[in-house]
């Protein structure tokens, strides 16, 4: 027979269970990587810090940060609030009732699992500390440091087996100071204390205090992801329509090249010339003058640049003239307010989502540094990046640059060894290129374009169309000297043949292309292309 202390039990320890894998409900406070309610919040040092999240103070300004992927909320509203909820987390932890103790020194390897953890003074991190959720993406960690928090120098906070630093939370009842190279996880919230973290720290959560000064430099630290937090998705992409199968192209200017200049997608201008490229290194059309194709993408074009200009911004970067150095940005709407240089490197962040869009707006020219970098990271891909400038745009040599540039000035360069993987569209202003190489995606252009002909559609025919059993291309003035560039692909847009053309007439037969419907496209010389259809039947 059961005693009644048996049946208790289990009830005793479910409810002990409950307790320990609740996490405290940060509220507004959650959006901030650092955030103090009374003390000053301030960044320190030349070496600079790359940080996700809001940053403020709820009584003093924030000072010496440079760019930063979040807001700047000081003595606001939004600081207001979330001094509020700091201090009802601060509360619930307070409050919520430990399941073990564990000596002051932490780490040296130290493995724990899910749990309520309490410390009776002050905690030194040395080391290693793991913690393990054992595969429940739900377990919660609550360290209860009933004194001041100290790490060691390359300190760590491992996570293991589903652990996410998003249940993580650490309650400090005194100065908070973490030595360089330290890795913290989880969100440090410190009553009535300051908080130090140093050089090289890297800090995946938050730190936040109730009453007590914020002193960073030269960190790595972003708010954590997971626990129900929102996917970010960015803005709605700017829809580019016909210019999107431009992989360079100017609404009113010339587009000239010099050096040896690689293109995947369709190069040209509205009202002037497209000179200085090779055909046979553009896989697209050479748009040698403007043309019915021409009109529409500038038409196309300027529609997408004004609805990006009047899309929401999420982020100002307050300081246009910073910008790169090492920041990190994830999908959001940012706008920089002045002329912006990118120095050495920004990485766009997608947080794990391929369709993520970023979107840069800059009221000025924008201009990058020899051997600058657009890295693209977590799923980040270059046709859901768009930078719009009100100004000319200019690509330092040998620099590596991702997304579709539209800006309303000239682009003055994109210099030798640049890389880009996008489009570089100007709906106003001569566009220059100088041996590089530019990648657009060009999915489907060929079906948009099966029925634009320019000058050869009078100096060619195709025969017959539909075909059974073989077709001809003949060109009379074709030779060895003056030959022509034959591509053929099929509906999605992949090229299966690509040969020379240095005869009058050149015959495809079925062996080379089974039924269906394919697109072709002959370059000559000049530049001159006929696009078109082909039905084998």
């Amino acid at each position: 027979m059961l005693s009644k202390f048996s049946l208790i039990l289990p009830l005793i320890l479910g409810f002990n269970n409950f307790l320990s894998a609740q996490a405290p409900q940060l509220g507004s406070a959650a959006d901030f990587v650092l955030f103090s309610s009374i003390g000053a919040v301030t960044h320190s040092g030349s070496a600079p810090s790359q940080l996700t999240g809001d940053i403020g103070g709820n009584a003093n300004a924030s000072t010496g940060f440079g760019n930063v992927n979040g807001r700047m909320q000081d003595k606001n509203g939004v600081s207001a609030k979330a001094s509020q909820d700091l201090l009802l987390a601060y509360q619930q932890m307070k409050n919520t009732p430990k399941t073990s103790s564990v000596a002051p020194l932490l780490g040296n390897g130290q493995v724990l699992e899910k749990g309520v953890y309490e410390i009776g003074g002050a905690a030194t991190l040395n080391q290693g500390l793991t913690l393990d959720a054992k595969n429940d993406a739900n377990a919660v960690f609550i360290f209860k440091v009933l004194g001041a928090l100290s790490t060691n120098a390359s300190a760590k906070v491992h996570l293991k087996n589903g652990a996410l630093a998003c249940n993580v939370f650490w309650m400090i009842e005194g100065q908070v100071g973490m030595a360089a190279g330290t890795t913290m996880r989880g969100s440090v919230i410190v009553n009535n204390a300051a908080i130090v973290m140093s050089v090289g720290d890297t800090l995946e959560g938050r730190v936040l205090t109730t009453n007590g000064a914020i002193t960073v430099s030269g960190i790595l630290g972003y708010t954590p992801l997971g626990c129900r937090r929102a996917v970010l998705n960015g803005p709605i992409a700017p829809s580019l329509g016909t210019s999107a199968c431009f992989a360079l192209f100017s609404s009113t200017g010339d587009v000239a090249n010099t050096g040896v200049t690689n293109v995947k997608g369709d190069v040209g201008s509205n009202t002037g010339a497209a000179t200085g490229f090779n055909a046979s290194l553009v896989k697209g059309t050479i748009h040698a003058s403007p043309n019915n194709t021409t009109q529409q993408a500038a038409t196309d074009l300027l529609k997408a640049y004004t609805y990006s200009n009047t899309v929401p911004n999420d982020i100002e970067l307050l300081y246009p003239n910073l910008f790169g150095n090492n920041l990190v940005l994830t999908p959001h709407t940012y706008y920089m307010n002045a002329a912006a240089k990118l120095t050495d490197t920004v990485t766009l962040d997608a947080q794990n989502n391929p369709n993520a869009v970023f979107l840069i707006k800059i009221n000025g020219a924008f201009s990058t540094t020899v051997n600058s970098k657009v890295k693209l990271v977590n799923g980040a891909q270059a046709k859901n990046v768009y930078w719009a400038v009100k100004g000319a745009a200019t690509i330092a040599g040998n620099s590596t640059f991702a997304g579709t540039v539209m800006n309303e000035g000239a682009v003055g360069s994109l210099g030798s060894g640049v890389k880009l993987d996008g489009r570089a569209l100007t709906v106003a202003g001569a566009l220059n290129t100088s041996a590089m190489h530019a990648t657009a995606q060009t999915d489907g252009c060929l079906v948009t374009y099966a029925n634009e002909m320019s000058d050869l559609s009078s100096t060619m025919t195709v025969s017959p169309n539909p075909f059974a059993v073989s077709v001809t291309f003949e060109i009379p003035s074709a030779s060895e000297s003056n030959s022509s560039q034959l591509s053929v692909y099929d509906i999605f847009g992949v090229e299966i043949i690509n040969k020379i053309i240095s005869s009058p007439a050149t015959v495809l037969s079925r062996d080379e292309l089974n039924t269906g419907i394919f697109y072709f496209k002959v370059v000559n010389k000049a530049g001159l292309v006929q696009t078109g259809k082909l039905i084998s039947q």
